[in-house]
């Protein structure tokens, strides 16, 4: 089988945020870039959690049992998803931004003044601003361009900015804000030859690819359980040694060895719960529409991306070429569909006459849900010449989405007075 239509109109019962209506007409949830909806086997598993194991962790009583056997669950499950080595090389905490920061301060205590770290000015600012701060420790920030003829990176930029003095490389799997995939595995490559870490911002990613740490060769790569439709909840793999490695700023009586030297404070042990949830949620997808065999759920996760992946391909190309067609609207981004493969469905767009936050309202009022501004990707929209514009409208299909949907917003946008 494959995810087709009638595929995912099953996949979608699972979902209550879909069955929702306004006035009588559903919802339709293009928003999915800021966070996505959650099927309901997450819902529940948080509701048993803090129905049948709410504690802290590391007590000799049940409950708290429970909740270590939870966060080892979510542990093993994130090491899956990621083909980490090992279930240690997980860390949790609030979201990609803070475990970031908790990153690059750690990277900052061993930092000497004059050591480089390379940025993109293709990336959310979640993986900017935490290497900009150790520039109070003397560390030297350089920025790769990117081309606003179709936001692709500039990997002869990133090449040349790369030096032996660069100790750190923070690259953005796929961006936020116009959808372009970067060539991690050749990032990991060029920061390796010099003796430097790549750190990956994969929030954007991993709801629309499998991923693969291993074969990248990535040190760090963070994500967000709630773009892969889980919860509120955001996930960190490093390398073992590294992790060992790095200095921790942490509490005394906190663990030394990783994960728990990064784990600062209790964590939210019911949104481990979902996010175990929405792992085995996407490998239920390989193993019903992808051809995965019933065992074995990282080969089930493989399958059920790469079935999403095409999918989505597919609802990519129907909207592009919509929007193609509609008067005084410009695309951003990769627009060739033989290039697809090069970005994911997340689709930045803007219209004579209108400002995004303008047009967000207007689709709203249709019960189709947008986000305008520059969604903390602020480098793109600088480097675009549209911040003080207003930034972009930002269309984020996943699979979830249909092509009856796509339809539906372009009739919309096609019909919307200037």
């Amino acid at each position: 089988m494959t995810l087709d239509n009638n595929a995912v109109s099953q996949l979608r019962t699972q979902f209550p945020a879909l069955q929702e209506e306004r006035n009588g007409r559903p919802f339709i949830f293009f928003d999915g870039p800021g966070g996505t909806q959650v099927p309901a086997a997450v819902i529940e598993a948080m509701n048993r959690y803090l129905v049948e194991a709410n504690s802290n962790f590391h007590g000799p009583f049940l409950y708290s049992q429970r909740t270590d056997e939870t966060a080892r669950a979510a542990r093993q499950a994130m090491a899956d998803l990621l083909n980490a080595a090992r279930p240690e090389e997980i860390v949790f905490g609030p979201n990609m931004t803070t475990l970031t920061f908790n990153v690059s301060r750690a990277v900052g205590r061993t930092l000497s003044p004059g050591d480089e770290i390379v940025v993109t000015r293709l990336d959310h600012d979640a993986n900017i601003a935490p290497w900009l701060a150790l520039e109070e420790r003397g560390a030297v920030v350089r920025h790769v361009r990117f081309d606003p003829a179709d936001c692709t990176l500039d990997m002869e930029a990133l090449a040349e900015a790369i030096t032996p003095r660069t100790r750190v490389v923070a690259l953005g799997y796929a961006s936020n804000a116009v959808g372009t995939i970067n060539d991690v595995a050749r990032a990991a490559e060029l920061a390796h030859a010099v003796g430097a870490w790549l750190y990956v911002d994969a929030v954007h990613y991993a709801p629309h690819g499998p991923i693969d740490v291993q074969a990248l060769g990535c040190d760090l790569l963070a994500c967000s359980a709630y773009k892969f439709f889980g919860p509120h909840q955001g996930a960190l793999y490093g390398r073992y040694d590294l992790l060992d490695e790095l200095p921790a700023y942490k509490v005394r009586p906190a663990g030394d060895d990783p994960p728990d030297k990064f784990e600062t404070g209790t964590q939210s042990f019911e949104a481990m719960a979902g996010t175990t949830a929405a792992v085995d949620y996407l490998a239920s997808v390989g193993r019903r529409f992808g051809g995965a065999p019933a065992e074995g759920r990282r080969a089930a996760l493989v399958a059920g991306m790469e079935a999403i992946r095409a999918y989505e391909s597919g609802l990519c190309r129907r909207l592009v070429d919509g929007l193609q067609a509609i008067p005084g609207l410009h695309v951003f981004g990769i627009t060739d569909p033989d290039r697809f493969e090069q970005r994911v469905p997340t689709i930045s767009i803007r219209m004579e006459g209108l400002l995004p936050r303008e047009i967000s309202q207007r689709l709203d009022e249709a019960n189709i849900f947008c986000w305008a501004g520059n969604f903390y990707a602020l480098a793109v929209t600088r480097h675009l010449g549209v911040e003080e514009e207003g930034g972009l409208l930002r269309i984020g299909l996943v699979h979830y989405n249909t092509a009856q949907e796509v339809d539906t917003l372009l009739g919309v946008l096609d019909d919307m007075p200037r």
